[in-house]
């Protein structure tokens, strides 16, 4: 079972949702990119997941209890102590991006079964990591709003007064990859939900800024491994 939660007020511009999974049955979950960075507690213990620019299979067993905070693309800043681009499609444990605010989620004593109480120890360590470090890109929802939009890396930083070149460096600080990687992340995001919103393929294509639906079947494979049919279900 998943549920999300809305993130608390003061981590709302950064943080888009809290979230807890605990499995079912056993299997592998697919992880599609979605332009985001988590820090997760699972069976393993605290790791940071993403960004990711291709599918990143997740095996579960029966059982497995996950707890997690997810970041806004282009917002998590310097939380984690290291340049974003250094996360990208990597999964890092928290114990090696060592500072204090972690200290409390990383202690033995720290609850082990109640995803509540360690989400609650998870929360409580995100704010004191923004609090101590500098604030994120302010124009990375800017930049992403004109991805989406359909504007080609070029027009997006005219719009946004950017050279290419400082287009491409806020880019891959702010998200981890480049504005041409970002941009098909974005675009894949938004077909994804206009597709799952029951809207027709050839229609999703239009609206997300795909040539045509062979194009958007082609992103789509190259981004999650699967077909669009596949992660409709």
């Amino acid at each position: 079972m998943y549920e999300e939660r809305p993130p608390a007020p003061g981590l709302a511009g950064r943080v888009v949702c809290e979230w807890s999974h605990v499995s079912e049955a056993g299997g592998t979950q697919l992880v599609v990119p979605d332009g985001c960075v988590d820090l997760i507690w699972g069976p393993g213990g605290l790791f940071v997941a993403g960004p990711d620019t291709g599918p990143m299979p997740a095996p579960m067993l029966p059982g497995d209890r996950y707890a997690g905070i997810r970041f806004r693309p282009g917002a998590t800043g310097e939380v984690f102590g290291v340049p974003v681009h250094w996360l990208r499609d990597e999964r890092v444990t928290l114990a090696s991006l060592d500072a204090p605010a972690w200290r409390p989620v990383l202690s033995p004593d720290s609850p082990q079964n109640a995803l509540a109480d360690r989400l609650r120890l998870m929360r409580a360590a995100v704010t004191a990591r923004i609090r101590e470090t500098a604030p994120a890109d302010p124009a990375a929802p800017a930049l992403v709003a004109a991805l989406r939009s359909g504007s080609s890396v070029r027009e997006a930083a005219r719009e946004l007064g950017f050279s290419e070149r400082q287009l491409h460096r806020r880019s891959v600080a702010g998200f981890g990859y480049p504005p041409k990687t970002l941009q098909r992340v974005v675009r894949f995001q938004h077909a994804l939900r206009l597709a799952r919103s029951g809207v027709a393929l050839a229609e999703v294509a239009a609206a997300s800024g795909y040539a045509d639906q062979a194009h958007l079947s082609h992103d789509v494979k190259r981004l999650s491994g699967v077909p669009l049919g596949r992660l409709l279900t």
